[in-house]
């Protein structure tokens, strides 16, 4: 396989409808502390919305990267010559492979917000990890990055 030049990067941000559950347990800290008076409303507003956002934000600053020779997925960082054939999953066959035809084995950033991922086979004989799944938004330039993009 032919190793990448291509540079990519996303961040798998959390979708706005979580921004908007997270300003409502805002709203929900306020009408907790609305019995004790108008500051402490103010203030478990505040708290409420600041813990959720702490929250949200975390979940949502996932980051891919292809960087020189290496795929940097969350905290791991595999390099390209490790993988072998690379699958662009539409929605369907994305949710498959998050679901029954998973193996536990297998290396799986994913987001259940985002519809596509990436397969890419590890080829590694040391590592048994089988593939490495990521959910992306746009998979055919993640898998043109990982040097393979065609689907299998």
């Amino acid at each position: 396989m032919e190793l990448s030049t291509m540079p990519y990067e996303e961040r798998l941000t959390a979708p706005r409808s979580w921004w908007v559950i997270t300003f409502l347990v805002g709203v929900a800290g306020g009408i907790i502390a609305l019995p004790f008076g108008t500051l402490p409303l103010l203030g478990g507003f505040v708290a409420g919305f600041l813990v959720a956002a702490v929250i949200t934000s975390s979940y949502g600053s996932i980051r891919i990267r292809v960087v020189g020779d290496s795929l940097i997925a969350g905290d791991a960082k595999i390099p390209l010559s490790a993988l072998g054939a690379v699958e662009v999953l539409d929605a369907e066959e994305a949710r498959a492979w998050r679901m029954h035809k998973a193996d536990p084995r297998a290396f799986m950033l994913l987001r259940s917000y985002v519809p596509t991922a990436v397969r890419a086979e590890v080829v590694d004989p040391e590592d048994p990890t089988p593939y490495v799944y990521l959910s992306t938004r746009e998979p055919e330039t993640l898998a043109k990055a990982l040097g393979g993009g065609s689907a299998l």
